[in-house]
């Protein structure tokens, strides 16, 4: 996954992972994969941005409709097990952080013109 999520207009809401991740993949890189794919199909997710650098320093933003959709996900029980594995193997330290997002925009184009 790369690049731009397409998200509708606001309001929405983001749910912000960021972590360090642990030397050595442990079945990381297929988990990771499969509970992308399995976040963006699932009901309320409407979109996901995703980035890590060399050191192995991530932020995951996915997108949700609503409170309920993000709930429903953060129990589903493949997500358990990953979320048990990440915190046994794969991470050294992590956030998550859900906000509601009431406007977006995004540039140069769309921007708003800056006012003095």
């Amino acid at each position: 996954m790369s690049g731009f999520a397409a998200l509708p207009d606001p309001p929405y809401y983001a749910v912000i992972f960021t972590a360090q991740r642990a030397t050595g993949d442990h079945g990381y890189a297929a988990m990771a994969a499969r509970m992308s794919d399995m976040a963006l199909a699932s009901p309320g997710c409407i979109g996901m941005e995703s980035t890590r650098d060399a050191d192995g320093f991530g932020i995951t933003v996915s997108y949700w409709r609503d409170e309920a959709s993000i709930l429903a996900w953060k129990a589903d029980a493949q997500h358990l097990v990953a979320q048990q594995l990440g915190q046994d193997r794969w991470y050294t330290h992590y956030r998550l952080r859900v906000a509601r997002v009431d406007r977006h925009y995004s540039g140069p184009e769309n921007r708003p013109a800056l006012r003095p």
